[in-house]
């Protein structure tokens, strides 16, 4: 029988604490033991993006992570993007009107995906956006609304950013 491990991290700016066993997926272990369930997993081979969260700052495939190697860490899941009203990020609010996403289940890992790409890279090119998208699978929309949605997400966030420097 394995033991479990008490894994202690940082979870959307909030302390946690659970048990999991030392081959448990930051993914199961965000969705069964923390209840994040906005994180979703599809290959569990790291390939399709779909699990993608940030692990201090940094884009990963949840999947592929084991939860033991997340302790002490910083993680945020698309639960994380929302504001201090809890209304929609400006990612997300781009995706909702250029129709970024349709089913919705690839979703969350291309938000995480992109809010990565615009942290590091505020005004990034056709191509650096399309090196990202090019690591998310989605089977319905054909990227070109997903493409669409970042540049409107660039925008909006520069012009949020400019507001902030000017107020």
């Amino acid at each position: 029988m394995v033991s479990e491990r008490v894994i202690r991290l940082t979870v959307n700016g909030e302390p946690c604490e659970a048990s999991a066993e030392p081959r448990t997926t930051l993914a199961d272990l965000l969705r069964d033991q923390l209840g994040l369930t906005g994180t979703h997993v599809g290959c569990e081979h790291g390939v399709c993006g779909i699990c993608t969260v940030l692990v201090e700052g940094t884009a990963v495939r949840s999947c592929l992570m084991l939860a033991v190697q997340a302790e002490g860490a910083d993680v945020t899941t698309v639960e994380g993007l929302t504001g201090p009203d809890n209304g929609l990020h400006p990612i997300q609010e781009a995706f909702a009107e250029e129709h970024g996403l349709q089913c919705g289940f690839c979703t969350p890992g291309f938000l995480m995906a992109v809010y990565e790409l615009l942290e590091n890279n505020p005004s990034p090119t056709e191509d650096e956006i399309r090196d990202v998208l090019g690591g998310q699978l989605c089977r319905c929309t054909g990227y070109q609304s997903i493409l669409r949605s970042v540049h409107v997400a660039a925008a909006k966030l520069g012009a949020a950013r400019s507001a902030d420097v000017h107020a």
